[in-house]
């Protein structure tokens, strides 16, 4: 199995509004670090898992909905939660939709840092 993993960060606001969060139930800014790791079983043509300038534009690209934005106020999250594993599986999406021959990799798993002790991951195969 082989793997790349290109990462990025993203400046968000948002708010989680249930007891259950404490005081991240308010308002709040957050810098979230991502990181998108893709496998494949084989090398590709150019022996290589993907093309690294590639992923980096892939992971921008769906990074680019997010960033600066409220989430309460993104339609992609309208009537959920905006939690760290939800924005995960936003970005996982958006990225595997990117790729033409999503089919030829193994999986692909979008991780989430929230903060230095704590991150979340959403992993999606073909």
């Amino acid at each position: 199995m082989y793997s790349l993993t290109v990462s990025d960060h993203a400046m968000i606001a948002h708010s989680l509004p249930d007891d259950f969060f404490g005081p991240a139930a308010g308002l709040h800014g957050a810098t979230l670090t991502v990181e998108a790791t893709f496998e494949r079983e084989q090398l590709d043509e150019h022996a290589v898992v993907m093309d690294i300038g590639r992923a980096s534009a892939l992971l921008d690209e769906a990074l680019s909905g997010i960033r600066y934005r409220n989430l309460d106020d993104h339609p992609d999250f309208a009537g959920r939660l905006s939690t760290s594993e939800a924005i995960a599986a936003h970005l996982a999406e958006r990225i595997a939709a990117g790729i033409p021959d999503w089919h030829s990799f193994a999986a692909l798993t979008v991780t989430v840092v929230e903060n230095p002790r704590a991150r979340v991951s959403c992993r999606l195969t073909p």
